[in-house]
């Protein structure tokens, strides 16, 4: 279990062709948050499945920037994950999406789909440094940097289940 420094810009994009993308891994996640931890930290839980298997993961952030947070994140047994969902912060929706991991020109993206849309994801990218320049996908349209805006944070998605100023005709059917 390794504290780590998190460095990760997000960008809200419009639905790629996944078949244009170098798609490693398809993940269906469902994270849950827990009450609140130490230093006001943030608590969350895993369902992780992957090729049929189920794995589950406990994270624990604490917020330096925007950009920037302490993360300290390991896995779990199930038992162990079926016990900390009883912290869960019923305040907070847990998170239902699909995670399609690609690399393009050494940088791994991680591409995050929600049920509420066909239409807009949030894609999202680890870096080395804060200015690292991030070179998209010519078949991703980024439509803005949702990086500091709360708005796009899975739990507010979750919990609004549109993303923020989307128009009706915008949304999935």
């Amino acid at each position: 279990m390794a504290e780590e420094l998190e460095i990760e810009r997000k960008f809200l994009v419009e639905f790629p062709d996944l078949k244009k993308l170098d798609v490693k891994r398809k993940i269906s996640i469902i994270q849950t948050y827990l009450h609140r931890g130490k230093n006001d930290s943030q608590r969350r839980v895993r369902r992780l499945e992957e090729n049929g298997k189920v794995f589950y993961t406990y994270t624990e952030k604490i917020f330096i920037s925007p950009t920037t947070r302490k993360e300290t994140e390991y896995d779990i047994s199930c038992e162990d994950y079926e016990k900390l969902l009883d912290d869960a912060d019923k305040t907070l929706t847990p998170v239902d999406k699909v995670r399609f991991c690609f690399k393009y020109r050494n940088q791994l993206f991680e591409l995050d789909t929600y049920p509420f849309s066909d239409k807009l994801a949030v894609m999202e990218i680890e870096l080395d440094s804060t200015g690292q320049v991030i070179d998209f996908p010519d078949s991703v349209r980024v439509i803005k940097d949702v990086t500091a805006d709360s708005r796009y944070s899975n739990a507010a998605l979750s919990a609004a289940g549109v993303f923020p100023d989307v128009q009706p005709d915008d949304r999935s059917s």
